[in-house]
């Protein structure tokens, strides 16, 4: 019997269905010579620093810096009450660890996803139980019932992953000795008030200072006036087309008056074509998606959208089998998957009004294994999806049309150059006009081509003037940065490369990795570093004076974080030692503590002693008293004289229909005695809308909901 240990339930199914090992149990699959079981992420966590010695409970300077003989691992906290351990994550964690123990179980199979923190869930999970029986690794890009049966017949022996448990292991410890060091020295140190702590980490800094630096550009930028000379000309077949002058290669002159004595100079001349080049120009299609293009692309398209809802979807589409690995930096495939991907584009053509002009071809640009760093390009698989929801659409729709068009012609334009020259002036006015003649790939997204068409002339025509104007023009501020923009300042490292030259990247020398850039952004948001309008990213208050006063600046250095970034890729691969990085860590870390001891005294972050005012939601139908949110639920504040009245968050009912109470809900239902409800969902899955009451049980002090469907 062989156990296999997934990332989460979903995979598991898919696991357990491609196996035909499909008897449900608690917490497992089994069947045809199989168990599959599943963790939800990360069962286990490191210790807190209190859990290593009780005078850490309490946050002083002098007890940092504080780093652990031995990094020692608990089951992971409950969300809701941290002194606690997550239920859910014990019986799970035992259930796991009682299979591995089963008699009949003679192999352990770790199938977490193929990359460092998926080798450190599994690992964490099945060494914690001291296993006697051989540990092997199911390594895959996709959960397809093809590629899973491919996978287990080229599984490996898990001691062979051991540089990327590594790379695993140091990016969590070092995570941890610099987030707990740092962010508790820092909020002793620059906080005055008590709540939140003021945020400190190896990843989080350097994304801040991205934000900070372009905000002070533009908060220093000084615009400047220029100024442009354009004419119209009229040929001899009476067509008009425009010119801008043009002297030395320039355009935009600082000198109003200049321009407007070359117009009176030009004024009742005619113009000679003196040059005209016509060049056909290809245009090659976008490359396959890695995830930070793929939330570039959705984020900047889309209205609402977050690099961090497009990681959540696309993980979802993953699970669901219908995209390949979506945590990848590559935007190549690897050379093996020729016949597979052949297959998977026959599947996705199939109902294209196009599908004649799609031709399969093992080029050197889709297929390139010196461009894939541990995961090819995102792409669909073979399975196509039945029922997607908007959200999922949107995603799974942009992977499958840059996948096609990597497999339609080359778009191609003719591009056409006029110079026309006035005897009377030196410059020359130049024109430049484009058609579009193979639509090609630009298909697939129906993208329209900005056409600009030149009359019809040759060299030494002569052209007459006429109309010519001098306009004014101000320079612009560099624009803020969109989650677009700054993700491509993570993944270069601020260093401007064009795509061809992506594959030095693909080393490692980055912010953060694909997986992580979104969850970093979306907590400088939560913590209040940053903020967003619209499209657009700039720095709070907070995060402005962050940046300004606190004094390691190493952490706020792309290079730095950069070379940290490329040490972990080294230690994946085996070229760097783990002790040796995790030494660096410690001794920056002591050395960074010893700086802000040492640093001046200043107030970053200044909490309000006052408490927010509750917000009162209604009044009780019970007592008539002020029904307010609390942690749990939504109650009356009369409840210490016996008021039972309360709508509890994780009401049970609700969760039948897959639906949680909120505020809205709550102030309508007081309101009105009931409110409408949409998007419930039956016990055969139908979405359906109705009107729900909340009254009072005959019986007893307690409340019970009642629906109806009448207008």
């Amino acid at each position: 019997m062989r156990l296999i240990l997934a990332e989460k339930p979903s995979v598991a199914k898919n696991i357990a269905d491609a196996l035909n090992s499909t008897h449900k149990r608690d917490g497992y699959f089994e069947g045809n010579n199989y168990i599959i079981t599943w963790a939800f992420g990360h069962l286990v966590q490191l210790y807190d620093a209190k859990d290593y010695d009780s005078k850490m409970s309490r946050w002083k300077l002098d007890n940092f810096p504080f780093i652990p003989e031995n990094f020692k691992y608990k089951v992971k906290s409950d969300p809701r009450n941290r002194q606690q351990a997550d239920k859910g994550a014990a019986k799970q964690l035992k259930t796991i660890h009682n299979l591995m123990k089963r008699h009949d179980v003679d192999m352990i199979i770790s199938a977490c996803d193929y990359d460092r923190e998926g080798q450190l869930i599994g690992d964490s999970i099945i060494y914690r139980a001291k296993p006697n029986k051989p540990v092997y690794r199911l390594l895959l890009n996709e959960w397809t019932r093809d590629e899973v049966i491919r996978g287990m017949e080229t599984m490996k022996p898990n001691d062979s992953m051991r540089s990327l448990q590594d790379a695993g292991v140091s990016r969590q410890w070092a995570d941890w000795v610099i987030g707990i060091n740092l962010t508790s020295v820092a909020t002793l140190k620059y906080q005055q008030g008590k709540g939140k702590a003021l945020n400190i980490g190896r990843v989080l800094l350097p994304t801040l200072k991205i934000i900070y630096d372009r905000d002070k550009e533009i908060e220093t930028f000084v615009p400047e006036d220029y100024f442009k000379l354009t004419a119209i000309f009229h040929t001899k077949d009476n067509e008009e087309y425009e010119g801008t002058y043009v002297e030395e290669n320039e355009d935009k002159f600082k000198n109003k008056e200049k321009l407007e004595n070359i117009r009176q100079q030009m004024q009742g001349k005619q113009g000679t074509i003196l040059n005209k080049q016509v060049e056909k120009k290809k245009e090659l299609a976008p490359s396959l998606f890695n995830l930070s293009n793929l939330q570039g692309y959705v984020t900047n398209k889309f209205k609402g959208w977050t690099s961090d809802k497009v990681l959540k979807i696309a993980q979802r589409l993953y699970e669901k089998k219908y995209i390949t690995y979506p945590r990848t930096s590559s935007v190549a495939l690897e050379e093996t998957l020729v016949g597979k991907t052949a297959k998977v584009l026959k599947v996705m053509a199939e109902d294209l009004p196009y599908k004649d002009e799609i031709i399969f071809r093992k080029s050197r640009r889709v297929f390139n294994n010196a461009k894939v760093e541990s995961h090819s390009a995102i792409i669909p698989t073979y399975e196509k999806p039945k029922r997607l929801s908007s959200d999922e659409q949107i995603v799974y729709t942009a992977i499958k049309n840059r996948f096609i068009m990597q497999f339609m012609p080359i778009a191609e334009y003719e591009e056409t150059k006029l110079a026309t020259k006035i005897d009377t002036v030196n410059g020359q006015f130049s024109s430049k006009g484009r058609v579009q003649l193979v639509e090609g790939w630009k298909k697939v997204e129906n993208i329209q081509s900005k056409d600009n068409l030149l009359p019809s002339v040759q060299i030494n025509d002569i052209v007459s003037l006429l109309d010519s104007k001098v306009t004014s023009h101000v320079t612009k501020p560099p624009k803020q940065h969109t989650e677009k923009t700054l993700l491509r300042v993570m993944e270069t490292c601020g260093k401007n490369y064009k795509e061809e030259e992506m594959d030095q990247i693909l080393t490692g020398f980055s912010i953060g990795t694909p997986a992580t850039r979104a969850e970093t952004i979306k907590k400088l948001k939560d913590i209040g570093y940053i903020t967003s309008k619209g499209k657009n990213l700039s720095c709070t208050g907070l995060g402005g004076r962050l940046v300004e006063t606190f004094p390691v600046k190493e952490l706020f250095d792309l290079e730095f974080t950069g070379r940290l970034e490329k040490t972990l890729a080294d230690i994946q691969k085996g070229k760097v030692k783990r002790q040796d990085f995790l030494n660096v860590i410690f001794t920056f870390t002591n050395e960074s503590v010893a700086t802000i001891k040492a640093g001046q005294d200043a107030v970053i972050n200044e909490l309000s002693s006052t408490p927010k005012p509750i917000e009162v939601l209604g009044s009780c139908p019970n007592c008539g008293g002020k029904v307010m949110e609390g942690k749990k639920g939504f109650g009356c504040s009369n409840w210490k004289n016996g008021c039972k009245f309360v709508i509890w968050k994780n009401d049970k009912y609700l969760q039948t229909m897959k639906k949680r109470v909120t505020k809205t809900m709550v102030k309508q239902l007081l309101k009105n005695k009931r409110v409408h409800v949409k998007g419930l969902t039956s016990k055969k899955g139908k979405k359906f809308n109705a009107y729900l009451q909340y009254e009072k049980n005959p019986d007893n002090a307690y409340y019970s909901w009642k629906m109806d469907f009448g207008k």
